[in-house]
């Protein structure tokens, strides 16, 4: 099993329910970052990050620049900032012009975190009205990481989904449920081996 570092997740309309389902849905004890870009207009305020904080086991919080990635934290985009991982693992805002029509994109997102975690990144397309991160998540399957796609049919707004997964072949299409059922037990097996190598260094 790949030793996974990170999950980059992408969602618009729909976005405060889908969200609060699945971060809802996952155990505190998620070994995983969660880097996540939900569509939003400049100007809004923090109301996203503290709703889903109050509801979710995992710490929510808007990134800030320049800080480090750190497991069991769910980062999500600034309001009029698109977010990007940078090869030392930290985040960075960034004010260039909108991709989609969209600033903070997902596809800057997921195309920086390709690059850095290359086949040890998990991506993640949710609900939308936009094909903004279906180029992100094929380049994440391009380099050999594993690409999750909302089922279209359970969606909120089905053109996200549709779009990744046209363009990347998703490895896994499932309800929104399903995915944090999924996440959960990805999760669990990641931490049983690395207690299983911390035993063996121990000996």
């Amino acid at each position: 099993m790949k030793q996974y570092e990170a999950v980059v997740i992408g969602v618009s309309a729909g976005g405060l329910r889908a969200l609060s389902i699945l971060l809802s849905a996952l155990s505190a004890q998620f070994p995983l970052p969660l880097i996540i870009v939900q569509h939003t207009k400049e100007g809004c305020d923090s109301f996203l990050a503290d709703h889903l904080n109050s509801q979710a086991p995992l710490r929510v919080k808007e990134a800030d620049d320049k800080e480090y990635v750190q497991p069991g934290n769910a980062y999500l985009a600034p309001a009029g900032y698109h977010l990007l991982v940078e090869e030392d693992r930290s985040l960075s805002l960034s004010v260039d012009p909108p991709v989609l029509h969209s600033r903070p994109s997902i596809d800057v997102l997921f195309e920086s975190a390709a690059y850095v975690y290359e086949q040890y990144c998990i991506g993640i397309v949710l609900t939308g009205a936009n094909g903004d991160g279906s180029q992100g998540l094929r380049r994440i399957k391009k380099h050999g990481g594993l690409a999750i796609v909302q089922n279209p049919e359970t969606s909120e707004c089905a053109t996200m989904p549709d779009a990744a997964i046209r363009a990347a072949g998703p490895d896994y299409i499932l309800d929104l449920e399903d995915i944090g059922t999924f996440l959960n037990g990805l999760g669990e097996r990641l931490m049983a081996r690395r207690h299983g190598r911390k035993k063996e260094e121990d000996l």
